[in-house]
């Protein structure tokens, strides 16, 4: 897909895509080409009661062939909805449905004309830039492993070109909309790829890459972590045959470079067959997506390395298989930690704490972040406590709660905040150890997990967020295909962009 920038002008032969309000009435460009149509668009609108009366959940539009007086074959008429009030997810969501338009009817040569499509609080150009980026998001497919039957059928490119007044500062702007495409992009392709390509090596390369765009990467492995200490996370691969990784990755964009870094932290297992604590085999395919966590956290440190974010930040992921084999940790096994801190692993399925847990210590030990915000598909009983809409938040700060679930609302991705407490924590109190990795009831799964993760925390601001029900969807939604959702990747560069850039 090819997307261009110009000023206000007709093209012969093009495809040309204009707004009217919920009243039916053009704005924007609209209203100068129907001066130039001499009242033939808004005349063809006004004849059309069905159009008028039209109250679409979706959107409607109105299709007007080879249009009098105008160099264009064609106008779709979009008819917007409250736009005043619009947020920026519903332009996000305006770019999918014109995209499904523009899918639908098999149209290659597109002009849009965005002029006046602005909401209250949004500016034109941010506005625009929502809509650019609903548009790319919804085009995502992933064909990699589809056979090439017909080499002769050649693909048509489609040309977007967007036609504005202010189409420097929106060429200006995109810049930032193609940086967070690109990292949503590499999120949903990570967590697409299956299991036997994606194991914890190659997402280590994958983290490597980075380095091409600025970004910092160093790569432990098992000798490295071993002598670190890391019982805890390596505990989880010892029964597969690849090799267990953790990647850094570092981005200085800050004025100064000294400056105590924000940090991401992101499980990632590669597949989970529950090792030992062996799952039931319905559903097992999607345990491809136990790695979305360290997905999120490799896009996210992409989008912010291409947009140049004026902060420093730090993306440390765990990068596991949970198998069985021979040497694989047993459901009562006692292993010690990277803190020093000993687990009695009780359940070997409740994999992705103990790989947290030396993530999370290694990174606040080695990098002193000002905060930390770990991402992981963590509890299946999040999706039982709140579905699939929101992702559940745990934290030790009002603060940073606070504008993780500003930025979520702003981007929606939204995340609900779950309480800690010290009842929780005595839940997962052992025996013969310092903590148990499951509690000894069946209740508050999610709580308890998110308990297990603090003991590895200390004093430092901390969030996690338990994102189990939201990293892959079922259904279509308006800007993502059935698939990995990349759920966080905006979330969390709004997060940054709001409230630590330059600061």
């Amino acid at each position: 897909m090819d997307i261009q920038f110009n000023n206000l002008k007709q093209e012969k032969g093009a495809i040309g895509i204009i707004f009217c309000d919920h009243n039916c009435k053009l704005i924007g460009y609209g209203k100068k080409l129907d001066q130039l149509s001499k009242k033939h668009l808004s005349n063809t609108i006004n004849a059309d009661e069905s159009f008028k009366a039209r109250k679409s959940k979706n959107f409607d539009y109105l299709i007007v062939h080879n249009p009098q007086n105008l160099t264009l074959s064609k106008l779709y008429i979009f008819k917007l909805k409250n736009i005043k009030n619009a947020s920026n997810r519903d332009f996000q969501i305006l770019g999918g449905n014109l995209l499904s338009l523009i899918k639908f009817y098999k149209e290659n040569n597109i002009i849009i004309y965005p002029d006046g499509v602005s909401a209250s609080k949004l500016s034109f150009v941010n506005s625009t830039c929502e809509a650019l980026l609903g548009f790319l998001l919804a085009s995502y497919k992933f064909t990699k492993y589809f056979s090439k039957r017909d080499t002769k059928k050649k693909s048509t490119k489609t040309k977007i070109k967007i036609y504005s007044s202010q189409f420097s500062r929106l060429e200006k702007n995109y810049e930032t909309v193609k940086a967070i495409h690109e990292g949503v992009t590499m999120t949903r392709n990570l967590v697409t790829e299956p299991p036997n390509v994606m194991t914890p090596p190659e997402l280590a390369k994958n983290a490597a890459s980075l380095e091409k765009i600025g970004v910092k990467v160093t790569i432990l492995g098992e000798k490295e972590m071993t002598k670190l200490g890391m019982g805890s996370l390596l505990s989880v691969g010892r029964g597969s045959e690849h090799e267990s990784k953790l990647a850094i990755m570092e981005w200085k964009g800050h004025k100064n470079k000294k400056k105590k870094p924000i940090a991401f932290i992101g499980k990632g297992v590669s597949f989970d067959t529950g090792g030992v604590s062996l799952k039931p085999a319905g559903g097992m395919e999607e345990m491809k997506y136990d790695m979305g966590g360290s997905g999120v956290v490799i896009g996210l440190m992409k989008t912010l390395a291409l947009r140049k974010a004026k902060a420093n930040v730090i993306g440390v992921v765990g990068l596991v298989e949970n198998h069985i084999g021979n040497m694989a940790t047993r459901p009562s096994d006692v292993v010690k930690s990277y803190s020093g801190q000993t687990i009695e692993v009780l359940n070997t399925d409740a994999e992705g704490r103990l790989v947290l847990a030396d993530a999370l210590w290694y990174t606040q030990e080695k990098y002193k972040p000002e905060l930390m915000v770990d991402l992981a598909t963590l509890t299946g009983a999040i999706i039982i406590a709140i579905g699939n809409e929101y992702a559940g938040l745990f934290s030790n700060n009002d603060k940073l709660s606070k504008q993780l679930e500003d930025a979520g609302k702003i981007e929606d991705e939204k995340l609900w905040r779950f309480p800690l407490h010290d009842k929780f924590d005595k839940m997962i109190n052992s025996p013969i150890a310092d903590m148990q990795n499951i509690s000894s009831g069946r209740g508050a799964g999610s709580i308890t997990a998110a308990q297990f993760l603090q003991r590895f925390v200390n004093k430092v601001p901390w969030a996690h967020l338990d994102i189990a029900g939201t990293t892959w969807s079922k259904t279509n939604l308006p800007t993502s295909p059935k698939g990995a959702t990349a759920f966080g990747v905006k979330l969390l560069n709004k997060f940054v962009s709001k409230y630590h850039e330059g600061k």
